[in-house]
């Protein structure tokens, strides 16, 4: 009896062993058959970004942009946080030139606060900009175009580099990445990515003819093109009534600032 139940023992056991023996063997195996083989560029790249994942690049995170930049299919520039350092460290990895680079940022292009700009009734619901499309003239303003300030693009921002001020969102520049988040999220499309050493903006995204305009706030564009007309570097132009300026061609002279009969121009 003692030695039948030494051998069955003995006998699971080496079942068991075997079978270990043999799993191991298999995943050992399966493992070098369906090894991945990993790009040592492509790691290091993603070692050199880093690692906010906003995506601000178009791609989905860090990983995807370093994989695009390991294959060839986005440049070595391309991380926005990372900005122009981080460009000439990928550089070296892919051992290629970096190439200049823009500092930009996100810019709202509206002053409507609470005292410049007027509002057609009070709203009680949903602060959230995205679903003010759903409610009278588009929010309570009186400027259709204007900044609702409910903080959809404040949420958006994954770096706190912008909130809501007196009912208008104001950026701050310096903590900005231009991640190009609260360009997506404003449903008004009031924020734009513009060069961090511009000297002036246009503060108005108004498209009402001027007297509409004058109207609904006390700092909007009304297309009286005085900026345009005394730009002398032909930096400024005026479409629907809202003006533009070229960046490639502002030299920062302050003259369409100081035209503007609105203070629509400002200084940054």
């Amino acid at each position: 009896m003692g030695n039948r139940m030494i051998t069955g023992v003995l006998t699971a056991t080496a079942i068991v062993g075997g079978v270990g023996l043999f799993i191991g063997l298999f995943l050992g195996v399966a493992a070098i058959k369906f090894k991945v083989e990993v790009d040592e560029k492509e790691e290091a790249v993603l070692n050199a970004l880093p690692g906010n994942n906003c995506g601000g690049c178009g791609f989905p995170g860090c990983s995807g942009l370093a994989a695009a930049i390991a294959k060839g299919e986005a440049p070595v520039n391309a991380c926005p946080v990372g900005g122009e350092p981080v460009g000439k460290v990928i550089a070296g990895i892919m051992g290629v030139e970096a190439g200049e680079s823009v500092r930009k940022v996100a810019f709202v292009k509206c002053q409507g606060d609470c005292e410049k700009t007027k509002a057609d009734y009070e709203y009680h619901g949903i602060e959230d900009c995205r679903m003010l499309a759903f409610v009278p003239n588009g929010g309570p303003k009186s400027c259709n175009y204007g900044c609702l300030g409910y903080g959809s693009c404040v949420s958006a921002c994954p770096f706190d580099a912008i909130h809501v001020v007196n009912g208008v969102a104001v950026v701050d520049k310096e903590a900005c990445k231009a991640c190009g988040k609260c360009v997506e999220a404003c449903p008004k499309h009031l924020i734009e990515l513009i060069p961090y050493d511009a000297p002036y903006a246009v503060a108005c995204s108004s498209k009402d003819k001027g007297p509409v305009a004058m109207k609904a706030c006390t700092v909007s564009c009304i297309g009286c093109q005085l900026c345009k007309k005394n730009c002398p570097s032909e930096a400024v132009t005026v479409a629907d009534f809202n003006a533009a300026i070229d960046y490639e061609k502002c030299t920062g002279c302050g003259t369409c600032a100081e035209k503007c009969p609105r203070k629509s121009i400002v200084k940054r």
